[in-house]
């Protein structure tokens, strides 16, 4: 008996580069779009005709405007992600890495604010999500800074405290600043702002003289507030 012959389906392959390009455009369009327009009043059609194509080709990539809006911040944090990793990929000194991490946060927020919006945005209108985007890649991205910083705790740079605490304290900062940057506008540089905010978590505020001092009066010992050098 023979076997019988495998039917080959009919039509153009699929080019996944063509369909990575077309992926791309759309949320280009849709991500500009979202961020002037707010969620409620972007309607899938208006991202189309942007793009002049058919609502039904948007479709094929993304079935639903939630599944659309999610890809586009998904994206923007992929991009931020990679943006950081490239930032320090070359740098050897772990407090330099930080330094360089902060420097590249406020930068890139700093010239993407339709993202910001689109953050914002997200926290508004879906509600339901355990966590938001954000959080969602910050979280997944945490460990290799979180041995950094272990790292330089046994090395005597660091403080040491609990490598989560720094790294919910140092987040929390630069996320309310990225906030604030949007909301009341930028009064310097972000580059100034980065020197700034270094400035105050690697030096602290207070002098070892009134460190000691405030320890004294509590009539118990503390840490050295320590100077990471």
């Amino acid at each position: 008996m023979m076997p019988k012959a495998t039917r080959r389906k009919r039509g153009r392959p699929k080019d996944r580069e063509l369909t990575r390009r077309r992926q791309e455009e759309i949320l280009d369009a849709a991500a500009k779009i979202f961020a002037q327009r707010g969620y409620p009043k972007t309607d899938v059609q208006i991202v189309a005709d942007e793009l002049r194509i058919g609502k039904g080709t948007i479709y094929r990539y993304f079935p639903t405007k939630r599944d659309l809006f999610l890809a586009a911040v998904d994206r923007g944090m992929r991009r931020f992600m990679e943006q950081l990793d490239a930032s320090v990929a070359e740098v050897d000194d772990s407090l330099d890495r930080i330094a360089g991490v902060v420097r590249v946060y406020l930068a890139f927020f700093d010239a993407n604010p339709a993202f910001v919006e689109l953050l914002i945005q997200e926290r508004a209108e879906f509600k339901d999500r355990k966590k938001p985007t954000y959080f969602e890649h910050r979280d997944a991205n945490l460990g290799p800074w979180q041995e950094l910083l272990r790292g330089l705790v046994a090395q005597g740079r660091v403080r040491d405290v609990p490598v989560q605490r720094i790294t919910d304290v140092l987040g929390d900062l630069l996320y309310g600043t990225m906030f604030t940057n949007h909301f009341a506008g930028r009064r310097r540089s972000f580059e100034q702002q980065a020197e700034d905010i270094l400035d105050v978590v690697f030096r602290g505020i207070l002098t070892d003289r009134e460190w000691k001092k405030r320890a004294a009066a509590v009539g118990k010992p503390r840490h050295s507030k320590g100077v990471a050098r």
